[in-house]
């Protein structure tokens, strides 16, 4: 192996978590430029509009020997991954802040073996139990931005929340698929189911008067979210995967909270709150504690995109 291949690696895997960090970054930014259905709809268009004219051949040929079963896991995939979990990041980012928007990131393990028992049953044991309560405390206080006492949640964690829970669902229905889509034909796909489960949402934006026009900054906040933060960094993640190993590129997705609130004060003057940082410290601490050694597919996407 030459020296400065690993270097470039790391490079590649730094830039990928810094495009994944900004989308939350941007979706902040430009929250009253355009309305959140609306921006995930171009998103997914663009995406296509990207991909189909170099795997649309292919998609002629493998489609139709898909059995049922395949459809309904690319559909299931569509729904929990497709664009509704986008959607709701970006609604929850007009209601809270990125900074407390971002550190849910580190949450989807925890959602994800919540998931695991009864879609793939997969036992938890009383020590992972021990982490899922810790988290959940984690949760709680930075939902309520440390005013426990009040029980009143911030809509807008919620969604982030709920945007959290919607990728850990895609996670775990990942482990179920069996059709032979290579990862072009696959994303297409999972667009188009994106696009389908979208349309009530960005039908009642227009039918509500949303701002559904594209300014000049939200057209490049979606361009951004489109080309950055799913293709180029999906493609530096799969690259990272391939030379590093599942499980040395996986333990840095941690980092991209810490990323992200980081841009947070430099783009949107968003400083951290003392909730923020005792929040995370024991969502991180419930995680390690219920992490399973089972290891990951190194194929799958593990990060919001």
């Amino acid at each position: 192996m030459r020296r400065g291949f690993p270097t470039i690696a790391w490079l590649v895997l730094a830039a990928t978590l810094l495009l994944w960090s900004g989308n939350w970054i941007v979706a902040r930014a430009v929250r009253e430029d355009i309305a959140p259905g609306m921006a995930t709809v171009a998103r997914l268009l663009i995406v296509l509009l990207i991909l189909l004219p170099f795997c649309l051949q292919s998609l002629k040929k493998q489609l139709p020997a898909l059995q049922k079963q395949h459809w309904i896991i690319l559909a299931t995939l569509g729904f929990f991954g497709g664009g509704l979990h986008l959607g709701l990041q970006w609604l929850g980012l007009h209601y809270t802040t990125a900074t407390s928007a971002i550190l849910y990131l580190s949450t989807s393990p925890l959602f994800i073996l919540l998931l695991a028992r009864p879609l793939l049953g997969e036992t938890i044991v009383p020590r992972q139990w021990l982490g899922v309560t810790i988290s959940l405390l984690g949760i709680f206080l930075i939902a309520t931005q440390g005013q426990i006492q009040t029980l009143s949640f911030n809509i807008g964690d919620l969604m982030a929340l709920a945007s959290m829970v919607m990728w850990a669902g895609y996670t775990v229905f990942l482990r179920l698929r069996r059709d032979t889509l290579e990862t072009p034909e696959f994303l297409v796909v999972i667009c188009v189911f994106g696009l389908l489960f979208m349309l009530p949402w960005f039908t009642y934006e227009v039918l509500t008067g949303a701002k559904t026009e594209l300014s000049s900054m939200g057209a490049l906040a979606v361009l951004y979210s489109a080309v950055g933060s799913l293709l180029l960094a999906y493609a530096g993640w799969s690259y990272v995967v391939t030379r590093l190993g599942a499980a040395r590129a996986g333990v840095t997705l941690h980092l991209m909270p810490a990323m992200g609130v980081g841009l947070s004060i430099v783009f949107l003057d968003e400083y951290p709150r003392w909730y923020h940082g005792a929040g995370i410290a024991l969502i991180l601490a419930g995680v390690a504690l219920s992490s399973s050694s089972e290891q990951r597919n190194p194929g799958s996407p593990v990060t919001p995109s």
